[in-house]
C-alpha cells in the first residue's frame, strides 16, 4: 500500500513536487499564546500553496532528528538491502514510538554528527547543523524550512524503498511514546480523521511524565530495545560540560515539535516547531501546539 500511495502523490502533485518552496509568498504570522515562540511551514503538494512564518529560525531538534538517523541508515546500505531483525527492532520503535535508546544506538554506530552532515549534503539543507556535543543528538539544529525540505526529499527524490519504509512507519506512529509521554499532540489531534504520518519531538519536560499522567505503550516492539553499549557511550558524553546554549540555539525552554504529512497521498506537509517557558506543563504545551497546528493547516488548504 505504501508504494502505491507514494506513487499517487508524485503523479497528482508532480508540478508542485518539482517547484522550489517559496514560503514568503504566502507567509503570515498567527497570534501565539503568551510565552510561546513558534516557527511553522506547511506545503500543499497538489496546489503548491505554502503558509509559513519565521521558517528559517533554528531550534533544537529533539526527536525530529530521528528522521535523519533513519534515512542515513537506509541510504548507507543502499536499495535492496534486507534490514536485519535486530535493526528493525531499532528503526521501527524509533520512528513509531520515538524510542531514545534506539536512536542513541544507531547514532553512535553510524557516525554521530556525521549522520547530520551527510543529510545536510544529500538533501541540501541550509539551517541544519550537528550538535556541538556529539552525544546530544537532540541538540541538532533544525528549522521548519529544512524539515519540509526533508519530507519533500523523502516523498519525491529518495529511493522508493526508503520512502515507503520511513513514511509507512510514520503512518503507524503510536499514541504513546516509549518514554510514556502522549505524542498525539499537534498534527494527530489537529486534523481529526484525516490520514496522517508524524514524527514528533519534545525536550525539557523531564525523562518521564508526571506521576499519574503516563501513557501506556501501545507498541510491544518498543520493549525489545535494550540499553546498549552505544547508549551508554552517548550518555557519558552527553552528561559532560555545559548545556545552556549551542550557537545561540535555545536549550533551556521547553521544546515541542510536530512534523509530518496530512491527507490522502501525503498531500500536505506540515511542520510546527515551538518553545515554551519552563513553567508550562506538558498538557498546556500539547493543547497550545495543537491549536496552532490546526490554524496552520487550515490556512494552507484555504485555496481548495
Amino acid at each position: 500500500m505504501g508504494r502505491f500511495r507514494r506513487f499517487a502523490a508524485i503523479l497528482t502533485g508532480a508540478a508542485a513536487a518539482l517547484a522550489v518552496v517559496t514560503p514568503a509568498a504566502s507567509a503570515a504570522s498567527l497570534d501565539l499564546p503568551d510565552g510561546m515562540t513558534a516557527s511553522y511551514l506547511a506545503f500543499d503538494q497538489t496546489t503548491g500553496h505554502t503558509f509559513g512564518a519565521d521558517e528559517h529560525r533554528q531550534y533544537r531538534s529533539a526527536s525530529v532528528v530521528k528522521l535523519f538517523i533513519a534515512l542515513d541508515y537506509l541510504e548507507s546500505h543502499g536499495p535492496g538491502y534486507q534490514i536485519p531483525a535486530e535493526d528493525l527492532a531499532l528503526l521501527q520503535p524509533m520512528l513509531r514510538s520515538s524510542n531514545d535508546d534506539a536512536a542513541s544506538t544507531l547514532w553512535v554506530r553510524d557516525g554521530w554528527q556525521e549522520i547530520v552532515n551527510r543529510m545536510v549534503a544529500l538533501i541540501g539543507l541550509t539551517d541544519t547543523a550537528p550538535p556541538e556535543k556529539p552525544g546530544m543528538w537532540g541538540y541538532t539544529a533544525i528549522s521548519a524550512a529544512d524539515i519540509v525540505k526533508t519530507y519533500r526529499y523523502l516523498l519525491h527524490r529518495a529511493n522508493p524503498e526508503y520512502r515507503d519504509f520511513i513514511m509507512d512507519n510514520l503512518h503507524e506512529a503510536t499514541q504513546c511514546a516509549s518514554d510514556g509521554f502522549d505524542q498525539s499532540f499537534g498534527i494527530p489531534s489537529a486534523v481529526g480523521e484525516l490520514p496522517h504520518g508524524v514524527k514528533q519531538g519534545w525536550s525539557g519536560f523531564g525523562a518521564a511524565p508526571a506521576p499519574g499522567q503516563e501513557c501506556a505503550s501501545q507498541d510491544p516492539v518498543t520493549q525489545r530495545v535494550l540499553n546498549s553499549p552505544e547508549v551508554r557511550a552517548a550518555a557519558r558524553i552527553a552528561s559532560s560540560g555545559d548545556d545552556a546554549t549551542a550557537d545561540g540555539i535555545d536549550l533551556t525552554n521547553r521544546a515541542m515539535h510536530t512534523t509530518g504529512t496530512v491527507g490522502p497521498c501525503d498531500r500536505t506537509i506540515v511542520v510546527v516547531l515551538t518553545l515554551e517557558p519552563t513553567t508550562t506543563t506538558w498538557q498546556e504545551s500539547a493543547d497550545r501546539i495543537t491549536r496552532l497546528t490546526r490554524s496552520v493547516y487550515r490556512h494552507t488548504i484555504l485555496d481548495d
